[in-house]
């Protein structure tokens, strides 16, 4: 291989770089729990506010909830529980579902870098 040809598949592997450290970083747990709790929660609050305002919404069967979050119930005090559990049940489920991720790409990673130095070896092996 020429010096010229190797020095222009170094410049263009640093180029390509960042990119892909972007591509693949790892999600903040804490923030995307923080980040889905939020809409959990607001979800919640919508969905019993319109239970309470509208007396035609209130054939959902919203209160069945209250068997899944303690002290939840259709009203005005319920609404500020419900959030808070919508919050709580969200927050964990998208630290999970960011943990998963992060867990598959290093997974992913590790795997395609294994292989490629897998690779390299066998050819350096094959002109010996």
């Amino acid at each position: 291989m020429t010096e010229s040809r190797l020095q222009s598949e170094l410049s263009s592997e640093e180029q390509l770089r960042p990119t892909l450290e972007q591509a693949f970083a790892r999600v903040h747990k804490a923030a995307f729990g923080v980040a889905i709790g939020t809409a959990g929660a607001l979800l919640m609050g919508v969905l019993t506010l319109i239970v309470l305002v509208r007396p035609a919404a209130s054939s959902f069967p919203l209160q069945l909830m209250s068997e899944y979050f303690a002290g939840y119930t259709v009203s005005w005090a319920g609404l500020f529980i419900g959030m808070a559990w919508g919050f709580g049940v969200a927050f964990v489920a998208g630290w999970f579902l960011a943990f998963c991720r992060n867990l598959a790409v290093a997974i992913t990673a590790f795997s395609i870098r294994t292989r490629a130095e897998l690779e390299q070896t066998r050819t350096f092996l094959d002109h010996i």
